[in-house]
């Protein structure tokens, strides 16, 4: 049989998933997978316990969470054999919009054996790794306004999770009105950018901002390519805008915002500024790089979903 590990983070999301595990753990069963289910303890032990999965010659680590578990337990797999599959049960579950995948919750609660029965016999795809100041990520690498957003409100406890969304919008409202945005200047491979900004952000996926955005709808996961968005403004109401713009998809023709499609980056600013990754906050720097490893992770990946990839 094959060997796979079920990782899942028993805080993530509104609804605790451990009631409904022993059903994926069969359903795994009946496509002849052996499963072993660990909770997870921090970021870190995500990490290192897909690691060490991996060191172990695991098939698949099935992620249980949001998308900061799933990118943690991808930070332990990249450069490996083992491949991530995603049983989206977190909050906003960006990732799992993006593979068409259902999320788990009260009303879906049949989401976790559906996602592991789509998931046991999907094929594997490699897709790219993005790493910003050592540290992988999959989805984004933010800085700006929705790094003080995210730093202002994570971690949660369950019970504030059912308010994520007027949480998130009051924070930004908030920090947006406090501040003027960051001056940065940045190296996009060759191309040299300078200016004021309410948001940079690195993306390898198509969607943002929850999922209520499709930022980038050309995005592919295996091109050895990202896109950096820059978002100008120094106010509330250019805040606003933007955000606006974006769940439109006007910003695909504003001139506020710019794309720079791009293979390593580097960011400067005189004053320290702040970074999230796949909707985990990072810490405060007055320099981020990012670099990307091409296909350096393995995916099961839902055959829906294989327009994501350029090469299929």
């Amino acid at each position: 049989m094959r060997r796979a590990l079920l990782l899942y983070n028993p805080a993530a999301g509104r609804f605790p998933v451990k009631p409904f595990l022993r059903s994926v753990v069969k359903t795994l069963a009946q496509s002849g997978w052996q499963t072993d289910v660990t909770a997870t303890q921090s970021g870190a032990h995500a990490t290192e316990s897909a690691r060490l999965a991996a060191d172990e010659k695991f098939e698949a680590v099935f992620a249980c969470g949001g998308d900061g578990t799933i990118g943690q337990a991808a930070a332990g797999l990249v450069g490996t054999d083992t491949a991530l599959g995603i049983l989206p049960s977190g909050t906003a579950n960006v990732l799992a919009l993006e593979l068409g995948l259902p999320v788990y919750s009260w009303n879906r609660w049949w989401a976790l054996k559906e996602n592991a029965r789509t998931l046991a016999d999907a094929p594997v795809r490699a897709v790219d790794v993005g790493i910003c100041n050592g540290q992988p990520f999959l989805l984004w690498a933010g800085m700006g306004l929705d790094a003080m957003t995210i730093h202002a409100l994570e971690p949660r406890f369950r019970a504030e999770k059912f308010f994520a969304v007027p949480e998130y919008f009051g924070a930004t409202v908030w920090n947006a009105s406090q501040w003027g945005g960051v001056r940065l200047r940045l190296w996009a491979d060759n191309q040299e950018v300078e200016g004021n900004f309410m948001l940079a952000i690195a993306n390898n996926i198509r969607r943002y901002m929850g999922g209520l955005s499709v930022l980038s709808p050309e995005a592919h996961m295996d091109d050895g390519e990202f896109d950096l968005w820059l978002l100008s403004g120094n106010n509330l109401g250019d805040a606003l805008m933007r955000a606006y713009e974006l769940w439109r998809g006007h910003h695909l023709s504003s001139d506020k915002a710019r794309r720079i499609p791009f293979h390593t980056l580097r960011v400067t600013a005189d004053a320290p500024f702040l970074v999230q990754t796949d909707g985990e906050p990072r810490p405060e720097t007055r320099e981020v790089v990012i670099a990307i490893q091409p296909r350096a992770l393995r995916m099961l990946m839902p055959v829906k979903a294989l327009g994501l990839l350029s090469k299929i």
